[in-house]
This record gives structure tokens, C-alpha cells and sequence, in this order.
């Protein structure tokens, strides 16, 4: 749970390093929390009434979930920041996600490659630095 909060504690520190963990125990702590929100509209009903309307409880849970994408955005961008930092990237490296059909793709993959072993431009190594094989996939 600490993972999937901790960039939340680093609110906009666009600082430093993240190692792999802290990036996807955070999506997967979104991911759920999406999950559990979807589900609670369906239980609420709040998608669509029998005659094809939006029903009474639509805007407000669209309210809430806009709510929430936007107090995630920032500290989303500052952990994807902090593993392009991790590679010895640069952070605009996160624009990368822009370029049409292949963009998303290819910061899926720089966020599954370790990052490099000991300290760089960017701060330490957040695994300890050893760089050995057994490290790799903490």
C-alpha cells in the first residue's frame, strides 16, 4: 500500500529517481480505485435509465471522477518524470506519449526497462545501486 501512495506524497516532485515499483503499484492503485468506481455507478445506476436518458446520479459521478482526474494528473506526470530520470532520460521524454498510435506504446516500454545501475545525473541509484541481475525486478 506505501507504494501506491507514495507518489501521492511527492505530490509535483519532479526531482530525482522512481524505481519501477513505485511507478506500477501507483497505476495499479488507479486502476483499481477506477475498477471500484465504474462498479459503484453500475450498482447506482448512474449511467442510463430504461428509455435511454442519463439518470439522476450521471453528472454527479462524472463531477467526481473529473475530480479526480484532475488531483492525479500531477503527481501521475511527476512519476512517470521520475522513471524517465530512473533510465538517465530526460523528463520531456513523457511527450513521447503524444505522438499518434505509437507513442503510448513506447513509454509502455521505457516504463518496463530497468533503470540504470548507481548513481547518475539525476540522483541516486533508489535500488542501492549494486546494479547485480537479483535487483532488477525488486
Amino acid at each position: 500500500m506505501d507504494w501506491m501512495l507514495l507518489p501521492l506524497k511527492r505530490y509535483a516532485d519532479f526531482q530525482g529517481r522512481s524505481r519501477r515499483m513505485e511507478y506500477w503499484m501507483f497505476t495499479l492503485g488507479i486502476v483499481i480505485v477506477e475498477v471500484v468506481l465504474f462498479a459503484l455507478f453500475a450498482l447506482l445506476g448512474a449511467f442510463r435509465t430504461s428509455d435511454g436518458a442519463p439518470s439522476a446520479m450521471f453528472w454527479p459521478m462524472m463531477i467526481l471522477v473529473g475530480i479526480l482526474g484532475l488531483a492525479i494528473i500531477v503527481p501521475a506526470l511527476a512519476v512517470q518524470v521520475r522513471r524517465f530520470h530512473d533510465q538517465d532520460k530526460s523528463g520531456w521524454f513523457v511527450l513521447l506519449g503524444f505522438i499518434p498510435y505509437v507513442g503510448g506504446l513506447i513509454v509502455l516500454v521505457f516504463m518496463c526497462l530497468p533503470g540504470t545501475p548507481g548513481p547518475n545525473r539525476f540522483g541516486p541509484d533508489p535500488l542501492g545501486g549494486t546494479g547485480d541481475l537479483a535487483q532488477t525486478f525488486r
